[in-house]
């Protein structure tokens, strides 16, 4: 529908209508049909458009959407300029500070930060503009949020309203993320129930973290696998990253070699922690991606510290060979 639209405006000449138009086929492409590349263009011509002619509510929307897709694909820098655009921008509608708003928690999730994300995402579900477009589709990345920070109860309201749309893809991951020990007939039924690429490959990430938590090493390694090629096809960098680190975790990708003289050694889940450190995520952020303690963590970073020569996370920033 939204590319007939868009081609009656071209033949119509109603340039003034395509900004509109466009942002609407830009989340067409985003959340129907995933294909993120195509929507990042729909939403940057609409964006020139819209500056073109004037149009700031226009203009704002499109500039929140992109920010979004750089979430996504880790660009820091670009959604950093974007979203301040947005907030300078003549007239900054709620939709558009909302889906700033969003993409920023998508930024958090995706780096491993879970309760930055959670703080941000409860605000944007819970807040007097909950009904928007933005604060209804971030009820998922809530939940992991949540559940990550340990915190799962912090997510149900908003996945009460949620759960009577017509989303069962992400519906099911909801229900496997807060079902514990019994989640593997809803990630079933999440990959079964289909949906767009980006969500089907962290539903498959989310499972494949499931599966090698309960020692299903080979069924996780298959899941896995596919959801960092996913991902690595999207340009979703940071997501690609986080299952790149569970399969090296699985033993099932080698990490790259260590720095000439560096101490080896390092067993998989003490690598997978040292590489989170070195990005510079806390001990509670290491413990939230993936399904630890804190202390458990501090414990393991303790225990690596010497294999690799040094005396403190501070350092291991500079080490090269960390994967």
């Amino acid at each position: 529908m939204s590319s007939r639209l868009v081609a009656r405006c071209h033949a119509e000449g109603s340039i003034g209508v395509l900004p509109m138009v466009l942002y609407f086929q830009a989340q067409a492409e985003l959340f129907h049909s995933g294909r993120h590349h195509e929507a990042g263009a729909a939403a940057t011509t609409a964006l020139r458009l819209a500056e073109n002619t004037g149009q700031h509510q226009w203009a704002a929307l499109n500039r929140g959407l992109l920010a979004y897709v750089a979430a996504v694909e880790g660009d820091e820098e670009r959604h950093r300029r974007l979203t301040a655009e947005v907030a300078r921008a003549p007239v900054a509608p709620m939709q558009g500070a909302m889906w700033a708003d969003w993409s920023r928690a998508v930024l958090d999730l995706g780096q491993g930060r879970a309760e930055t994300a959670l703080a941000q995402l409860e605000t944007l579900a819970e807040g007097p503009g909950w009904y928007h477009v933005s604060a209804i589709r971030c009820v998922p990345d809530l939940v992991e949020a949540a559940v990550r920070s340990g915190e799962p109860d912090r997510a149900r309201p908003a996945l009460a309203r949620y759960v009577r749309l017509d989303q069962r893809h992400l519906i099911e991951r909801c229900l496997a993320l807060l079902a514990g020990d019994d989640a593997e007939a809803h990630y079933l039924a999440a990959l079964e129930a289909g949906g767009p690429a980006f969500e089907r490959a962290r539903t498959r990430l989310l499972y494949g973290e499931w599966l090698r938590r309960a020692r299903r090493r080979g069924v996780a390694v298959g899941h896995l696998r596919e959801a960092m090629e996913s991902f690595e096809r999207l340009g979703a960098a940071p997501w690609a990253g986080r299952a790149r680190a569970e399969l090296q975790a699985a033993g099932a990708l080698s990490a790259a070699a260590p720095a000439p003289g560096r101490p080896t050694g390092l067993t998989p889940q003490e690598r997978q922690i040292v590489q989170l450190a070195a990005r510079g995520l806390s001990n509670k952020d290491i413990a939230a991606q993936l399904f630890l303690s804190p202390r458990t963590v501090g414990y393991h970073l303790y225990k690596a510290y010497p294999k690799l020569g040094v005396a403190s996370r501070g350092e291991l920033a500079a080490l090269a060979g960390l994967g």
